[in-house]
């Protein structure tokens, strides 16, 4: 049996990696969050349950490093962007523990959580909305509005706004590290793409959102274009993307996808990809463990409607709260 840590399992993203190697059955999955309440922690039996610190802590990286010693864990899954750069950067440390790291490297980390840097790689295989820093010069002119002002690093759609005016956009102030962009007028999609460890592309399965609530999908269907598949690919690959990754895709005026942003971790809607054929957390785990995994995974198109699922325990099964590490002397 191979023995698994699920980080992040109070959200939709680690709850489907939960439930993917639990059907399995050659799995122990462990499944840690900072909420004792979280509810993917009592998806697995009680001895496999785990609280770790918030993901920005100064001793997170040390703790689930620790928990990874202690409990044997050979294959860890990071699921909360937050934690991702951060253990990417000590993954020779869960090397020497004997556990490998699910998640893409640091190097695709750094360049798809930086939307400038993510826009300039990718220029070259794909359309990339213009895109420029706010408060540099090549941003103070030539644009059609609307446009989208974004934060330059950062999760979903937190502070994007649209802007209608040029002198909405003279408004803006560039102490927030923001970027102004074309804003493409077609219909969005999301593509789940898996890249084995050597960055070839096996799977990418792009799906239209046709209900969100909170950031979240909670209704779709995934959708058989070759142009969406080949535009994430070619993103794919030019971030030098290993494991998962959602590329976010939008449509120009003449149906041609363009660039938003690539979430470098599992989706929360990887359920909808998953009961389409291609179970992306099973297919990461074969690959870091380095068994075989096909070169190429069709998808079927299937839609999904979500709905709450209550998880019922009792209280004494409940974890403790996480004990606060002990301030340092001096």
């Amino acid at each position: 049996m191979t023995r698994v840590l699920v980080t992040g399992v109070g959200g939709p993203a680690g709850v489907a990696v939960v439930r993917s190697l639990l059907r399995r059955g050659d799995v122990e999955v462990y499944a840690a969050d900072m909420d004792r309440w979280a509810s993917g922690i009592y998806l697995v039996p009680p001895e496999r349950r785990r609280l770790v610190p918030a993901g920005l802590a100064p001793h997170f990286v040390d703790t689930v490093l620790e928990m990874c010693a202690s409990d044997g864990i050979e294959v860890l899954y990071p699921t909360v962007d937050v934690e991702l750069p951060r253990i990417a950067a000590q993954r020779e440390r869960f090397t020497q523990v004997g556990t490998r790291v699910a998640s893409p490297e640091l190097r695709t980390l750094e360049t798809a959580l930086d939307k400038l840097t993510l826009a300039r790689t990718c220029a070259h295989v794909t359309y990339v909305p213009r895109t420029e820093l706010v408060g540099t010069p090549q941003a103070i002119s030539g644009w059609q509005f609307p446009v989208i002002v974004k934060p330059r690093r950062g999760a979903g759609s937190r502070g994007v706004r649209v802007i209608a005016t040029a002198a909405e956009l003279d408004a803006v102030h560039d102490d927030e590290d923001l970027l102004v962009q074309e804003l493409l007028p077609g219909e969005e999609f999301s593509v789940d793409v898996f890249a084995d460890l050597d960055g070839h592309v096996v799977a990418a399965v792009p799906r239209s959102r046709l209900r969100v609530d909170s950031g979240v999908a909670v209704a779709g269907v995934t959708v058989q274009d070759e142009r969406l598949v080949a535009a994430a690919t070619a993103i794919a690959e030019a971030i030098g993307l290993t494991t998962v990754a959602n590329v976010q895709l939008k449509l120009t005026a003449d149906g041609t996808p363009g660039l938003l942003e690539v979430n470098p971790r599992f989706p929360g809607a990887m359920p909808l990809t998953i009961a389409a054929g291609v179970d992306m957390p099973s297919l990461v785990l074969d690959a870091v463990l380095g068994l075989p995994v096909p070169r190429h995974v069709e998808f079927v198109e299937v839609a999904n409607v979500r709905y709450l699922e209550d998880v019922f325990l009792p209280v004494g099964d409940v974890l403790p709260p996480i004990e606060p590490p002990p301030a340092p002397e001096g």
